[in-house]
């Protein structure tokens, strides 16, 4: 009779224990490609994760946000399913939807959907002052790097070389350093100027302005008003004055949206929990880096989305009213 009791419990046991494993078989993983680890890209992944895996006792939804290659390869690792969701321009997201350079081989991404926009973003140069860079037509003859392939700075920066006629040639040198790498590069004179497109103050630009005199450089000129009335997800830009040692001027320049993005096929409950985490914390997001601080919950479900919005997403922003 005393055997009943502990088969009882052993059933009970392994009865949970299955119950268990279900729970855990139903967990699911998202992954958000971001950036390089000294870029905003990277820190908004991180953030949106952080608050995701807060709920995920409930939802069953885990998030880890991995560095990467920028925006190009983020919209890449969507196509090839490596991740679920990926930070991107708003251009960026504007060309593969359309299939446009530099997604031209792969034809248009028809079901490539909005989620929300995040901060504003800057194409930025930063020269060092003993490169005497005034202005852009000053890079020709310089060591300039363009960026990895696969960057939002490279793609930018080959548009802009594409209005002023130029290639690689025009450098003296064309390096293709990753946005970790430059400001290393500037300090120890290997670059005469670096490149990037990405939110302000940033890591990178505060370190080479610390360690070297370096300036910003305007990007401004009847080629840039060209490309300005010809690619409506640009837009005029200024780096303000006094985020960088030597710099305490603002800096005119172009610039866009950081856009998170995310497939059609991808569950539309995934995006609605992840949309719900971020917003429900959005006061505690904004303090999470400077270039979060002036996000306006109006302004990121519309402005920089050059993509439809996902229907997950679209949910929550009725339930709240804004759509």
């Amino acid at each position: 009779m005393k055997l009943l009791p502990l088969a009882l419990a052993l059933s009970a046991g392994l009865s949970l224990s299955a119950m268990g494993g279900i729970a855990q078989a139903q967990d699911k993983f998202v992954t958000i490609g971001t950036g390089g680890q000294t870029g905003v890209y990277y820190v908004a992944g991180q953030s949106i994760c952080r608050f995701v895996n807060r709920d995920s006792s409930k939802t069953g939804i885990k998030c880890n946000a991995p560095a990467s290659g920028g925006g190009v390869a983020n919209v890449n690792g969507l196509r090839s399913g490596e991740y679920n969701f990926g930070i991107m321009q708003s251009d960026h997201q504007y060309k593969a939807m359309k299939g446009e350079a530099p997604f031209e081989a792969q034809g248009a991404m028809d079901d490539l959907r909005a989620v929300f926009s995040l901060q504003s973003e800057v194409f930025t140069v930063l020269a060092r002052k003993d490169a005497n860079i005034k202005g852009l037509d000053d890079l020709k003859g310089k060591r300039v790097n363009i960026g990895n392939p696969g960057s939002g700075q490279r793609d930018t920066l080959e548009e802009i070389m594409r209005v002023k006629g130029w290639d690689k040639s025009a450098f003296k040198l064309a390096s293709e350093l990753k946005p970790a790498e430059q400001a290393s590069a500037l300090s120890d004179n290997n670059i005469d100027a670096m490149t990037y497109f990405v939110g302000h103050p940033n890591g990178a630009i505060q370190e080479a302005t610390t360690t070297v005199d370096a300036v910003l450089v305007p990007i401004t000129g009847a080629d840039i008003d060209k490309l300005l009335s010809e690619k409506s997800y640009y837009t005029k830009a200024d780096i303000p004055g006094g985020l960088y040692k030597g710099n305490d001027n603002a800096t005119q320049s172009i610039g866009g949206k950081a856009v998170l993005s995310v497939s059609s096929k991808t569950d539309a409950d995934v995006v609605y929990q992840l949309v719900k985490s971020v917003f429900e914390n959005i006061d505690r997001f904004r303090k999470l880096h400077p270039a979060f601080a002036d996000l306006k919950e109006e302004d990121m479900i519309k402005v920089g989305l050059t993509a439809p919005l996902h229907e997950g997403a679209a949910r929550y922003y009725k339930e709240r009213g804004w759509l």
